[in-house]
């Protein structure tokens, strides 16, 4: 049992499955779509598999696959994950987990502690009104991953990277770039009212 514990917290959120167990494709498929990237374990593939299906039955699971933990806790199978979903639960579970980024509000920006630009890019962007969430890649547990997913879409370097709305602005030049053609302001404004509105 305290293997199977102890591998539900490698990550934000893991999966036990079967390599035959056609539910946990349609739930790793769900929570993917919520651009979550989580850690699969197939028991009947790893060496371990037996005694981690056992736990995971002493644990309550029935059947023992799939079970999912999300934020070091195991929340259950398939009808857990589904009913979540259902209730719109599912999507904030994984943002308080950290699985997920870059939709919790209107200015997103990522950094790393020793990036100095980014305190310029922060001030700017605070100077309109806006409250950026901060997520610094080399003291978030994701971070590795949040660098590598940032990289893959086109930043260089990696950090500083402002998400406005939910869509990628760019790096401190892009943003610098808006704030000489006065778009920065506006645009940074019009998001922030919007998410006011909402009431988020």
């Amino acid at each position: 049992m305290d293997m199977v514990m102890k591998l539900g917290t490698t990550s934000s959120v893991v999966i036990f499955t079967k390599s035959s167990c056609c539910i946990s494709h349609s739930i790793e498929t769900l929570i993917r779509s919520f651009g979550a990237n989580p850690i699969i374990y197939e028991l009947d593939t790893h060496p371990n598999g037996k005694q981690m299906e056992k736990a995971l039955i002493e644990l309550g699971c029935q059947p023992s696959v799939p079970a999912i933990f999300i934020g070091n806790e195991l929340i259950g199978g398939a009808n857990e994950i589904m009913s979540l979903n259902v209730r719109g639960k599912l999507k904030q579970l994984l943002i308080r987990a950290n699985a997920i980024w870059g939709a919790t509000s209107a200015v997103v920006i990522f950094t790393k502690s020793s990036c100095c630009i980014y305190h310029s890019i922060e001030t700017l962007i605070r100077s309109f009104g806006a409250n950026p969430t901060i997520y610094e890649l080399d003291t978030h547990p994701n971070g590795k991953q949040m660098e590598k997913a940032l990289m893959e879409l086109g930043c260089q370097p990696s950090v500083p990277a402002i998400f406005i709305g939910k869509e990628l602005i760019g790096g401190a030049n892009e943003i610098m770039s808006l704030n000489v053609r006065g778009k920065l302001k506006h645009t940074t404004r019009k998001m922030t009212f919007s998410e006011r509105k909402s009431g988020r």
